[in-house]
């Protein structure tokens, strides 16, 4: 390729004849000196419109489990921090570490001959982030941008990344998986569960062998709704912890835009075949709907994504969402437990260590109408009781705990009540 000239070199230039621009080249002329000395060679420059995010948490990883594979070559700032203090919390204890800040430092990627950064530039009256994406050529950046996504589909296996929408723009996290799930801790109708689960395996056993076999579109989208605590998030970690393939995790809010729809959709389409849960799917704001139609309708949008929305309140669910083949396919309610269920759940939390067989039965009966998320109060109502008085009054306790029920139900809350409980 032919090496095109530049129009103005900043080493030939002083800061009167090109003004604001002096304080950024600057510092990319500092950075491209650092290189050259340490490497013997010139370093391009490239703009990254769609996979930064994913570099910096690749690098953020690497820095911790691989940190033979970079090099810090130098700091930027002298005044600026270059350690990060961090934290591992668990239930025994809060431990703290200190790790090295990802801004301020100009790492090296030697296998890929690629160099990045995250620094800011200090203008007149403001300063603002940037990152810069250096290397030797194209080849060497475009193998290390192929790492990349591996080693995020790699490491997001243990993960679940986490899209937020602020009012700052959305927000990029992930989060270990530290409550292992399985499929028979979720409690449903078996022919239910039977079908959820039979459509999840064939989308990811043999890279969706049977899509193509049958010549179905390589997408699918569920939506489970019901009323809260009833375990729709259960079967959601379920999911997580028994397919090798990323999740995502989309929470709605005032703030979704189509900015964020675009950013959401462009990161996972990196990552398939994966699922992505859009949570509260019925709080997506009126004026981007259309933004978030449209996109599903995309040709190429939803290709490997298993799709899974929910909410708590169908009814304010757009139609268009769920009438039209191709953004959701099925539409599943999640119900409130029966009376074998509430069964089933209490024996597999071992209620029978604090009360009898008779009195279990017995709760059953007095638990019509409860969540998932009702019985687990009513097991820690049992434990707490039986704990202090090795002994456990179950009419009482599920007597209450209906009352509560009826209160929430109608927002009346007595303020001379006996006892109070919360409902999660």
């Amino acid at each position: 390729m032919q090496k095109t000239p530049y129009l103005i070199h900043f080493n030939e230039k002083d800061r009167e004849e090109i003004g604001s621009y002096y304080d950024f080249g600057y510092v990319i002329s500092k950075l491209k000196n650092a290189l050259h000395n340490k490497y013997g060679t010139d370093f391009h420059l490239y703009a990254d419109d769609e996979t930064s995010n994913e570099i910096w948490e690749v690098l953020e990883e690497d820095l911790e489990i691989h940190p033979e594979k970079v090099e810090a070559v130098t700091h930027v700032f002298d005044g600026l921090e270059t350690r990060t203090i961090s934290s591992n919390h668990n239930h025994d204890q809060l431990e703290f570490i200190i790790k090295p800040r990802l801004s301020n430092t100009l790492y090296y990627y030697k296998e890929y001959e690629v160099a990045v950064v995250r620094c800011p530039i200090f203008q007149t009256h403001t300063e603002s982030i940037h990152d810069f994406i250096m290397a030797k050529n194209n080849e060497g950046l475009l193998t290390f941008l192929n790492y990349v996504i591996k080693r995020k589909r790699d490491y997001t296996k243990n993960y679940v990344t986490v899209f937020t929408d602020t009012e700052n723009g959305i927000e990029s996290t992930k989060e270990k998986i530290t409550t292992f799930v399985t499929r028979d801790d979720v409690f449903l109708e078996e022919s239910l569960k039977k079908e959820i689960y039979r459509s999840i395996d064939e989308f990811f056993t043999d890279s969706g062998s049977f899509f193509k076999t049958y010549d179905i579109p390589y997408k699918r989208g569920i939506l489970l709704y019901g009323k809260p605590g009833n375990g729709k998030t259960t079967l959601v970690k379920s999911i997580a912890n028994s397919i090798t393939a990323p999740v995502a995790y989309w929470q709605i809010t005032e703030h979704t835009s189509s900015y964020s729809i675009h950013e959401v959709f462009s990161t996972v389409n990196r990552m398939t075949p994966m699922v992505l849960v859009i949570e509260d799917i019925d709080s997506m704001p009126i004026e981007v709907r259309s933004v978030f139609l449209n996109t599903l309708d995309g040709a190429t949008s939803k290709e490997g994504i298993f799709l899974i929305g929910t909410t708590n309140y169908p009814e304010k669910i757009d139609p268009a969402l769920i009438n039209r083949s191709g953004r959701f396919d099925r539409a599943y309610e999640i119900k409130l437990p029966t009376l074998e269920l509430r069964m089933g759940y209490l024996k597999k939390k071992n209620m029978l260590q604090f009360i009898s067989e008779e009195e279990l039965r017995k709760i059953i009966q007095l638990t019509d109408g409860f969540s998932y998320a009702q019985l687990n109060e009513l097991y820690t109502s049992v434990a707490l009781q039986w704990h202090y008085e090795k002994a456990v009054d179950v009419e009482k306790i599920c007597a209450d705990l209906q009352a509560d029920n009826k209160k929430k139900k109608n927002f009346k809350w007595d303020t001379d009540a006996e006892q109070v409980g919360f409902i999660r």
